[in-house]
Formats: structure tokens, sequence, C-alpha cells
């Protein structure tokens, strides 16, 4: 087993055999890039490349990608209150907010 950094990019090489031939940097390189193609809005973190005989098996690590939460409010669906204008953040001022019984909260 091999590990190292190449462009930010954790990378772990095995070997099913001892005899397997090694995967250069440039090599490494070219699976690299052949994530950011595949994955353009991705952001690659790791890559383990499980080498035996002629075979390569490829398994990228992405980051995990950020959730932005939507809610419905006074009728429309939002991520954030900053485009309401003055009316609009009155009336979600306003509004009742109701809470659900600890009873049902498990």
């Amino acid at each position: 087993m091999e590990n190292k950094m190449i462009d930010g990019v954790k990378v772990s090489v095995n070997y099913a055999q001892a005899d397997d031939a090694p995967v250069s940097d440039a090599e490494i390189q070219a699976y690299i890039k052949r994530a950011h193609e595949k994955y353009p809005h991705g952001q690659l973190e790791s890559l383990t490349l499980d080498v035996d005989g002629e075979d390569v098996g490829i398994h990228y690590g992405l980051a995990p990608v950020k959730f932005d939460r939507i809610r419905r409010i006074t009728g429309y669906l939002v991520g954030t209150l900053d485009r309401f204008n003055d009316a609009k953040r009155a009336e979600e001022h306003d509004r009742v907010k109701h809470e659900v019984p600890s009873c049902c909260i498990k």
C-alpha cells in the first residue's frame, strides 16, 4: 500500500500482488484529471487505486456538498429572508409559529 498527496488529493494505491507494476505520478495525475472531468461540480478529496495486474479499480472520494435548507414562509419557498421587502419581513415577523408537542418528538 502506498499513500501520498498529489495536487492536494490524498492518493492511496493498493497492490494485489507484489509483482504488480507500480503506478506512476503521471498516471495518477491522469486519474485526477479524469475525476475533474467526470465530476465538474465536485471537490475531489481522495483517490484510491486498487491495482491487480493490468486492471486498476478507481475509487473517488468527493467532499460533501453543502445543503441549503429551503422552507415555505408566507407562501413562498425560500432559503433565506434577505430578498424579502419590508412588507414580507413584517408578515414573516407577525406570523404564528406552531410548536410540536414534546410527546410527539422521538
